[in-house]
């Protein structure tokens, strides 16, 4: 597949005001609002076009499996250290519009924060390129971030330049047997101190922390925190990023992005706790949920459930009056027929 395809798409749909669904491989079809618009396959327009280990930044299109670029990283060491669920097979386009991050997000970052550049084919059948390949590129607005987690929205992502970053020498998994409460707690106290903590995962009473970098610091943080070693760590945390736990197992998953040291919001239904008590995943349909996050500083996003339930709880919170009159102000500069997703993200859009 060639970018030209691509264009002449986007140009028609365009000219005939014809939404459009961009699909890399479906992966994610569980994720935002109702899916609508005729599919625009993607992930024939796929390829590593430049990796510079050394300059830890590679560029890839955007139907490029990930296993492939992670496959290609590995090779030199490397890594995508915000873990992105794969999901068997994921592609890069995907996962930037998705803007989801795995368990390691809690101490290198997300995604947006390793978009460094990218091409996008607006609405109207433009190809533009945003950023650079090094961090010194990216100034004034930055919108190779701000396609991270539009759910494809603002245009097609064509390719996407990503910083990488070399594995850590050294890492080890233990086990604490904490109730929710105590878990927070230790994990709040643990994040104050200099300790290379780069995971955690609470699940019913256990409580895994993963520590990474220097073999010294991480020995010197198990013999400081105690705990059981954790057999097998490698396939538990990759249970854990590509949420084949038991914990992601309800079909109505809600997903709470709160302050880390908040108190339990005084729902039923938690099943799991991620980066460093910042992250909590509630099963069952939580008619209270969104209002419990809010009052804590939070949000709630109804992850996944059924087509129904989509429906009537939208998948993200509500927009204030003034941040959506924003985010249409954006979609009308970079999609002004709105062909792209519409609705994926929020109905208005």
């Amino acid at each position: 597949m060639q970018l030209d395809s691509l264009v002449d798409a986007v140009r028609t749909a365009y000219a005939q005001r014809l939404p459009l669904r961009v699909r890399g491989a479906g992966s994610k079809d569980f994720y935002g609002g109702m899916l609508a618009g005729d599919v625009l396959e993607v992930g024939g327009y796929r390829g590593i076009v430049a990796y510079e280990p050394t300059e830890l930044y590679l560029t890839a299109r955007c139907g490029t499996p990930l296993t492939e670029i992670e496959d290609a990283l590995a090779e030199q060491g490397q890594m995508l250290a915000f873990e992105p669920p794969r999901f068997g097979v994921a592609t890069l386009g995907g996962c930037v519009a998705a803007g989801l991050s795995g368990p390691r997000r809690q101490q290198a970052g997300a995604v947006r924060d390793f978009v460094l550049g990218a091409k996008l084919i607006d609405g109207t059948g433009q190809a533009l390129n945003f950023g650079g390949q090094v961090m010194k590129n990216v100034a004034g607005y930055d919108v190779s971030r701000l396609l991270a987690g539009s759910l494809g929205t603002l245009g097609l992502i064509a390719e996407v330049t990503l910083k990488v970053l070399p594995r850590p020498v050294a890492e080890q998994t233990l086990l604490f047997e904490f109730d929710e409460a105590e878990a927070i707690a230790r994990l709040n106290a643990w994040g104050a101190q200099p300790l290379p903590v780069s995971a955690s995962f609470w699940h019913e009473g256990r409580l895994a922390l993963r520590l990474s970098g220097a073999a010294a610091a991480v020995e010197a943080a198990c013999r400081r925190l105690g705990g059981t070693p954790l057999e097998a760590a490698d396939a538990f945390w990759h249970s854990v990023r590509e949420q084949s736990h038991a914990a992601f197992s309800a079909s109505v998953l809600w997903r709470l992005a709160l302050p880390s040291t908040a108190v339990e919001p005084g729902l039923d239904g938690l099943v799991a706790i991620e980066w460093g008590g910042a992250l909590r995943w509630y099963a069952g349909e939580q008619g209270a949920i969104r209002g419990a996050a809010s009052r804590l500083g939070g949000h709630a996003v109804l992850y996944r459930a059924p087509e129904s339930l989509r429906c009537l709880e939208g998948a993200f919170t509500a927009l204030p009056p003034a941040m959506l009159a924003l985010h249409r102000r954006l979609k009308k500069a970079f999609d002004p027929k709105g062909i792209f997703n519409p609705g994926r993200l929020y109905a208005e859009l």
